[in-house]
């Protein structure tokens, strides 16, 4: 079942769409014409529904004759040999107030007021220049009012109706516009019958070739009258329907569009998802933003401080000496003090430059797969991004993540705490031997009893046990503090990548499918205003 024809309204409202997608940023001839044709509909539309017709013809094709024919009067002068008409003249049937100002608009200076008559009442007829004159401002004016009337009338005669100058110029790229097209063939006095007739069905041949099947095709003799007739009836039932100017904008719509629709992606050349450019896009940020390193030092400094913690107390101070391997990065560890603040983490190398380019590059071809030149042209002019502006941008996401929380875990508390105690055991038997060693120099050591455990002296025990249950208690912990630093790492990794992922998006990604979305807008509008 086949939809509703949209009136022109819609049509020019789907075409101001487009233009306004594209913008400055399409520099399209197809554009430039949409907008000059809107200008017309919205200048058009304020002067009336009179119909315009012009005669258009070659040098000799006796159109200034016909057109003295149809308005009852020598408004135009005939030339044979050489063009005459300069400039266009006009017949206007009926005293409609916005025919002289239709006529302003269209800058036709020679005017011509015709007798009432009620089938013709509303018709204003032109007599151009002939469009193959030795003057160029005759044959521009010819181009510039063929844009601007309803119903165009070619005037051929029997020696030139094949001429490729009318045809290719004209009649061929009017293909579209057959409902507001007549071909007069002219001067079929100067024929008998026959061939009139082989005349006449070689014209008609010629005109269905070229996509003109619906154009009327008629035979006339201006200067006998034959013809002359069914011309005017014709003319007239194109004044009465007083469709005339909205067939020819819809048709000229219609065209513009059709123009317009080859700078749309074929319906089955829609790019996919992209995913694997995209995940190839913020792997090569991570790489340039140096997310390796942070997950690096993160792991590091857990690693860290939970073997500080849970560590021999003797010794730590020892891995005071080493600065923090974030604090080294200025890197902040959850306290929310680091937001947007700039990192110490060093500039990507060329390799990592590269390999953003190389993603960038994989990502627009993704998105621009299918799409015209001219919107892969626009991905590449929106998604050149400054390599400075993208490294700061990648270095405060960084700098902006939330590593993880620095708070201890109570089990590393309880860990440390036991240390503490063994530590105190450890320290209880050295002060212990220490003291039996000063007694036993002032010969005082049979005095004080030395208690045993098993043969071993306890002050021994307890020096050499708090110390070896203090070493084995670390190295027994150091893989489950080396576990948690893993787990912290890839935590922490996870949201790096999203935050260099929203980056890609803003800077890469998000532009790039806005220019998609706006191709599919376009090519939306195009095709409700070809409809």
């Amino acid at each position: 079942m086949r939809g509703r024809t949209p009136p022109l309204a819609d049509r020019l409202a789907a075409l101001r769409e487009t233009v306004d997608v594209a913008g400055d940023r399409l520099e399209l001839p197809e554009v430039d014409r949409a907008r000059t044709l809107l200008a017309k509909a919205g200048a058009r539309e304020a002067l009336g529904d009179a119909t315009v017709v012009a005669l258009a013809g070659a040098t000799g094709s006796g159109k200034s004759t016909l057109f003295n024919a149809l308005s009852g009067a020598e408004v135009s002068t005939p030339g044979v040999r050489r063009p005459t008409t300069g400039v266009a003249h006009a017949t206007v049937w009926g005293a409609d107030e916005n025919t002289d100002r239709l006529l302003d608009w269209l800058q036709v200076p020679r005017r011509h007021r015709h007798a009432p008559e009620r089938a013709l009442d509303g018709l204003v007829l032109l007599d151009l220049p002939d469009h193959d004159s030795v003057r160029q401002e005759h044959r521009l004016e010819v181009d510039r009012l063929v844009q601007l009337v309803d119903v165009l009338v070619w005037v051929l005669d029997p020696e030139k109706y094949a001429d490729a100058a009318v045809h290719e110029r004209y009649l061929v790229p009017l293909a579209g516009h057959a409902g507001v097209l007549l071909v007069v063939l002219n001067q079929v006095d100067r024929l008998d019958a026959a061939a009139a007739r082989a005349c006449l069905t070689d014209l008609r041949a010629l005109l269905d070739r070229e996509g003109l099947a619906g154009t009327p095709l008629l035979a006339v003799s201006a200067r006998t009258g034959a013809g002359v007739g069914e011309l005017r009836a014709e003319l007239a039932r194109r004044v009465s329907a007083r469709r005339a100017a909205t067939d020819r904008l819809t048709a000229d719509v219609r065209g513009t569009a059709a123009a317009l629709a080859a700078h749309c992606a074929a319906p089955d050349g829609r790019a996919g998802g992209g995913r694997a450019e995209h995940g190839q896009l913020t792997d090569a940020l991570a790489q340039a933003a140096g997310v390796p390193a942070v997950v690096s030092a993160v792991e590091r400094s857990v690693r860290r401080s939970g073997t500080a913690t849970t560590g021999w107390p003797v010794v730590r101070w020892t891995r005071k000496l080493r600065a923090d391997p974030l604090e080294r990065l200025h890197l902040g560890r959850g306290d929310g003090d680091t937001v947007g603040a700039r990192t110490s983490l060093p500039s990507a190398g060329a390799v990592q430059r590269a390999g953003v380019t190389r993603a960038v590059r994989a990502a627009r071809e993704a998105a621009g797969a299918g799409l015209p030149q001219v919107w892969r042209d626009e991905l590449r002019r929106t998604v050149e991004v400054s390599e400075d502006q993208l490294a700061d941008r990648l270095d405060r996401a960084v700098g902006g993540t939330d590593l993880g929380s620095p708070r201890t875990p109570l089990w590393q508390r309880a860990v440390g705490g036991l240390q503490w105690l063994l530590t105190l055991v450890a320290l209880a038997g050295a002060l212990w031997l220490l003291a039996l060693v000063a007694l036993g120099f002032v010969q005082l050591d049979d005095v004080v009893p030395l208690p045993r455990v098993e043969g071993i002296p306890l002050p021994t025990l307890l020096l050499v046990g708090g110390l070896l249950a203090g070493v084995l208690l670390a190295l027994v912990v150091r893989p489950l503090v080396a576990l948690r630093a893993r787990r912290r790492a890839r935590r922490v990794e996870q949201r790096l990548y999203a935050a260099v992922e929203a980056v890609a998006q803003e800077e890469v990604l998000g532009p790039m499918a806005e220019v998609r979305e706006d191709h599919d807008r376009f090519c939306a509008a195009v095709a409700r205003a070809g409809r």
